[in-house]
């Protein structure tokens, strides 16, 4: 039985979301950091997390900003890192079935990794409403841009390379990666992707070896997995 009250919702929808929270803001002002020393102000930095409102992608795209990258190859990149929203979003769309397109649309700007983790789980319980959802989307969200604006701020006032913060990056990427390695097939095509995108940007000059090397391990992984799995079913 839900409680109905506006202060019931939005007190249950904190509790949920503060966990979040706590990791956004070291990883927000990081990301600031990083941003504010790349050449953007913090008006920039508030404008792209509102826009994007994606850690990952705002690090790529700040990285490859600073590093000189064309606007398509960033567009290409960040799409193929956040390709994964399309799956968690179709997820979400079982429990929020009828819901109109106007809620749908907030609701969906909100979605990460963390938010699809808590409410899946709570609506999987199933002691959970879209409204309780959406304070965890719009109070992940507030803190992370705030966060992000905050660390521009600062960020002049820490010198490059201090405190490991260019190490932000690679180190988000590297624990990422790791906690997917479940298998074979995953570390086979963490290895593939690695040693594509070396030779690729040892052959082909520009960026495109990010996007290039993704692809195609991607792909090798999925054969892999379905040979795997036609050897399963023959015996």
């Amino acid at each position: 039985m839900y409680r109905k009250t506006s202060t019931e919702i939005l007190r249950d929808g904190l509790a949920a979301a503060w966990p979040i929270c706590m990791g956004y803001f070291p990883i927000g002002m990081a990301l600031g950091v990083l941003g504010q020393q790349a050449g953007l102000g913090p008006a920039w930095i508030g404008l792209m997390s509102v826009l994007v409102f994606a850690g990952s992608a705002q690090f790529i795209a700040v990285a490859m900003l600073d590093g000189g990258a064309s606007a398509t190859a960033i567009i290409l990149t960040t799409l193929v890192v956040n390709f994964r929203h399309f799956l968690m979003s179709s997820a979400l769309a079982v429990p929020l079935r009828g819901i109109g397109r106007r809620f749908l649309l907030l609701f969906a700007y909100g979605i990460t990794d963390e938010s699809f983790a808590v409410n899946m789980t709570r609506f999987r319980a199933g002691n959970w409403d879209r409204w309780r959802a959406l304070v965890v989307h719009q109070t992940a969200n507030t803190t992370w841009v705030l966060a992000t604006i905050l660390g521009s701020l600062v960020g002049s006032l820490i010198p490059p390379g201090a405190f490991g913060i260019d190490f932000a990056l690679p180190g988000m990427f590297i624990a990422l990666l790791v906690l997917q390695l479940h298998g074979r097939a995953y570390i086979f095509t963490g290895i593939l992707a690695a040693g594509l995108a070396v030779i690729w940007k040892l052959l082909i000059p520009g960026d495109s070896y990010i996007v290039g090397a993704a692809v195609l391990a991607a792909s090798g992984g999925y054969l892999l997995r379905r040979q795997k799995r036609l050897r399963e079913t023959t015996g």
